[in-house]
């Protein structure tokens, strides 16, 4: 691995790791410092809330949370060898579930959890990057990042705090 692909990676997973576990101490570029990062605030998140669609015409935190986990896991095939994930991509089923049971809902997390750990593991292991797998690897980081807000946007109007 280049010098420059080791600056890019390891760049790219301290933004990963800002988002899914919150920014380590002394470094956030993303999320403030002392925000618990995506997988810990949804742990205070019950499947009610989750469930919920507080502003007209939305979609709830669990849509947002398969939505996400759907984009890692096309992810983490591309990186496990397949070649096109997306080419028999369904995004539109993964805005399906809507409304979680309790055990729908840690399953949701804990496979979240499963696909961001994952995908940051099958980043650290690649050693050849292009333009094309650089810029998809930086989408995981911006996607992410987009469906935060969104989720918190839904959990504010729900009177969740900021964190």
């Amino acid at each position: 691995m280049s010098t420059t692909d080791h600056i890019f990676l390891g760049a790219l997973s301290k933004l990963l790791v800002e988002l899914f576990a919150g920014p380590p101490q002394g470094e956030a570029y993303i999320l403030n410092q002392g925000d618990p990062g995506l997988l810990r605030q949804l742990e205070s998140v019950s499947a009610e809330a989750a469930s919920s669609r507080p502003m007209r015409g939305s979609t709830t935190v669990a849509a947002h949370v398969d939505h996400v986990t759907y984009g890692l896991s096309l992810l983490n095939r591309w990186a496990g060898g397949e070649a096109n994930p997306w080419a028999d991509a369904d995004w539109s089923a993964s805005w399906k579930r809507g409304v979680v049971s309790d055990l729908q809902w840690r399953k949701s997390r804990d496979e979240l959890r499963q696909q961001a750990q994952l995908w940051e593991d099958r980043l650290a292991a690649r050693a050849d990057w292009d333009d094309m797998s650089a810029a998809g690897a930086i989408s995981s980081a911006a996607h992410t990042a987009y469906h935060v807000g969104a989720i918190r946007q839904i959990l504010a109007a729900l009177g969740f705090k900021p964190y």
